[in-house]
């Protein structure tokens, strides 16, 4: 791959070209979004990955570059909470995204859900993803981490496997504990994310119980938003999803756009790309 090559896939927009080259032109050609920034540290190993991939689907999409600090009223548009963020967009709708600098695998994975390389191009099929529990991943971390003391990645990806175990309370001391160069950090964000929704639940209703609220009155936004945080972490999050979109639909302004943050907050802990890119369009598809 040239760099002339990779050129020709790639270019930055703003907002005075973002109607034409990216919704009028995904008519045509899907356009990969990156929403990055010169300061963030993901951002930079995110970018080159990703320009490497448009060159190897050979037109199959094309990649835009939003530079956030100067396209502020861009990233509000789509929601953008964390950088990297990378929106997918096809015949002028989100078609699904993602947050954080996902592996190189992970990404091919998420291209060729929706896309197939052009003529002449060159991507691989992604090798299968090892299987390992999240206690596994914490004795593996914890091992490392003792060999390793001073690597911060570990720190991060030892939270992130607390979490997944469902040790709330030692994943949050992790996160507190990590330097400041990882604070942005996708994985980090996510993480963050949901703890602040199992903080939501503190001293909550039962599930029957805001169940009974919300079937008596469907206008106690305040259970239905509950009910929607304890159908997410109950692994019914298509269920959680529709409470917050129903609040966002009938009451859109309520708690200061809270149904907003919850479904931003819950697509980024959601590892079910298809189900996120769904209830994104529907996201989408009621604010603008």
């Amino acid at each position: 791959m040239t760099a002339s090559t990779a050129a020709t896939h790639v270019f930055d927009v703003d907002q005075d070209n973002f109607e034409a080259d990216v919704l009028q032109a995904s008519l045509t050609t899907p356009i990969l979004v990156d929403f990055w920034a010169t300061w963030c540290g993901p951002c930079k190993t995110l970018g080159p990955m990703l320009e490497k991939l448009a060159a190897e689907f050979n037109g199959a999409f094309r990649l835009a570059k939003v530079d956030v600090d100067k396209n502020q009223q861009l990233a509000g548009m789509f929601g953008v909470r964390s950088i990297p963020t990378v929106v997918l967009v096809k015949d002028g709708q989100i078609l699904d995204g993602f947050a954080g600098a996902l592996p190189e695998g992970q990404l091919r994975e998420f291209l060729m859900r929706h896309l197939q390389p052009a003529e002449g191009g060159t991507a691989e099929e992604p090798a299968p993803a090892e299987v390992e529990t999240p206690e596994q991943a914490i004795n593996r971390l914890q091992q490392a981490m003792a060999a390793e003391p001073d690597k911060a990645d570990l720190k991060l990806d030892l939270a992130l496997a607390l979490m997944r175990a469902g040790q709330a309370d030692a994943a949050e001391a992790e996160l507190a504990a990590l330097p400041a160069n990882l604070a942005t950090d996708g994985r980090a964000v996510r993480l963050r994310s949901q703890l602040d929704l199992a903080r939501a639940l503190k001293d909550a209703p039962t599930l029957t119980e805001l169940q009974q609220r919300v079937q008596a009155d469907a206008a106690d936004w305040q259970a239905r938003d509950l009910l929607g945080v304890r159908l997410l972490l109950e692994d019914d999050a298509a269920a959680g999803l529709e409470q917050f979109l129903a609040i966002l639909e009938r009451a859109r302004d309520w708690n200061e756009g809270a149904a907003k943050k919850r479904l931003l907050a819950a697509f980024a802990t959601l590892d079910d790309a298809e189900l996120v890119g769904r209830y994104r369009r529907r996201m989408a598809s009621l604010l603008f």
